[in-house]
């Protein structure tokens, strides 16, 4: 639906207020001039009742009845008398002149002791009866006063052509002002204003208008100047914020660099570190070898260290392998198929038991029974427990307590199922400057030549690969306790 205009609702509104003044006076003023004219016309008929009765009257007292009969004839019909009556002195009918309906109003009877005058209905209208004593009784009359409307009718219908007139003038008067003050005013406020929204750079304020449009129209030019400038000034800061950008990620990518050499230097002095101590046993040895004069059962304890240390060697390069290659294909290198976590604890705990550094360690194991097979593979899975169970056992050393725990987790419905493993100790648990780097390659808390550092990472490669997470739980204080969440396997 379209709404109407400013100048279209304002003609309305003031053709309204018109109808409502003008309609009211004009009704007003027609019945005040037919009311008026009714009581001149009666004020007349009266006037001129009183002089047909004195010529009547004098009349009577001059000439004969059959003179005096004629001249009530000759008056009845002239100047709007219906009829015209004579009575005695006691108020009784002696001579009545007209039509019967127009004598019959007069009656036959009056009152010759006053002057009166009756309204009557006779046959063309209102009538005046006029009874005025003389002194041998009185005379009455009979005047037509007649409705006066029809001759109020020609001024009804002026004042309401001219009331007309006056009110369609306003309204034109009104139209002209409207447009030339508001409305043509707003138009070019307008347009100016859409031109600026379809890229103009100034609005131009229309020139006319009243004095209001005027200074709506240099706000908004101020308002419009004042957008231009601040967007001028986003331009330009938003040109800098970009170039920042640039910087930054030119920045970023410089940072990146510089981590990546400093990832290469650590993982270089990591390996330096671990694989420098057996390489330089190697040496000696093999110089000792070399020197020769060693008794046969020296020469092969020296073999068999130098195997030993060569596994070592052997055993950090496939921890390094081993760490990196889930890392870049993203999923688990051996196998995908869906591991039982019951069966490798179990399988973990019967590995670990023999060992000579656990038989001192109490060792608890709560599974929840039915778990369901998670996406890490069995083998993968027996790898990150028995890490953990060890490095468990290291921390806590001879009468501590090690426990593992699987649980199924509760999700909210349409998730997946999660199986929880946890591995808790006793022992001094995690120093804080170690425990953000916990999981970070080379980064570990036994002494040198007890551990690589790769373990947990190896193992953090392995969980993450099946889509789940490993990491210590910071609010548990009574030692140390890794949580590892494995969605569960399809």
């Amino acid at each position: 639906m379209v709404k109407p205009g400013l100048r279209l609702q304002i003609l309305l509104l003031l053709g309204g207020l018109l109808l409502l003044a003008f309609v009211p006076l004009f009704f007003a003023v027609a019945t005040y001039a037919s009311i008026t004219l009714q009581k001149v016309r009666d004020e007349s008929a009266r006037s001129l009742g009183r002089t047909v009765v004195g010529l009547v009257a004098e009349a009577r007292a001059q000439r004969s009845p059959s003179q005096l009969a004629t001249l009530l004839h000759a008056e009845v019909g002239a100047n709007g008398v219906e009829a015209i009556g004579i009575y005695g002195r006691k108020g009784e009918a002696l001579t009545r002149v007209g039509e019967p309906s127009a004598v019959d109003a007069l009656g036959t009877t009056v009152d010759p002791t006053r002057e009166s005058s009756t309204e009557v209905k006779a046959t063309h209208g209102r009538a005046l009866v006029m009874v005025v004593p003389d002194p041998r009784g009185a005379v009455a009359v009979l005047m037509r006063t007649d409705d006066e409307s029809a001759r109020v009718t020609p001024l009804v219908r002026f004042l309401g052509l001219y009331t007309g007139l006056v009110a369609l003038a306003l309204l034109v008067f009104a139209y002209y002002a409207l447009t030339r003050l508001i409305v043509r005013p707003l138009v070019d406020l307008s347009t100016a204003a859409q031109r600026v929204a379809g890229g103009a750079r100034r609005l131009d304020v229309p020139r006319g208008g009243a004095r209001e449009i005027t200074e709506l129209a240099t706000s908004l030019r101020r308002m419009t100047d004042s957008l231009m400038e601040n967007e001028e000034s986003l331009r330009a800061k938003i040109d800098e914020v970009e170039q920042s950008a640039f910087h930054l990620t030119q920045a970023q990518d410089r940072l990146v660099r510089s981590e990546r050499l400093a990832s290469v230097g650590r993982l270089a002095a990591g390996l330096a570190h671990e694989i420098g101590n057996p390489l330089a046993a190697l040496i000696g040895m093999q110089d000792l070898l070399i020197a020769g004069g060693l008794e046969e059962a020296e020469q092969r304890d020296f073999v068999e260290r130098m195997r030993k240390e060569t596994d070592r060697i052997n055993r950090i390069l496939r921890d390094l392998l081993q760490f990196a290659r889930p890392a870049a294909g993203g999923k688990s290198p051996v196998s995908v198929e869906p591991g039982n976590v019951e069966s490798a604890i179990y399988d973990t705990i019967t590995l670990v038991r023999p060992q000579s550094s656990m038989k001192e360690v109490e060792l608890e194991v709560d599974v929840f029974p039915d778990l369901p097979a998670v996406s890490l593979s069995k083998e993968h899975l027996v790898q990150v427990v028995l890490n953990l169970v060890l490095n468990a056992g290291d921390a806590v050393g001879p009468g501590g307590r090690v426990a593992v725990r699987a649980k199924r987790l509760d999700v909210a419905d349409g998730e997946t199922d999660r199986i929880r493993v946890e591995v808790e100790d006793d022992g001094p648990g995690v120093s804080d400057d170690v425990r953000d780097r916990l999981f970070e390659p080379f980064v570990t808390t036994k002494e040198v030549g007890k551990g690589t550092g790769l373990g947990l990472a190896v193992c953090r490669g392995l969980v993450e690969a099946a889509g789940g997470s490993i990491g210590l739980d910071p609010a548990y204080d009574g030692g140390a306790r890794f949580v590892v969440d494995l969605p569960a396997g399809s």
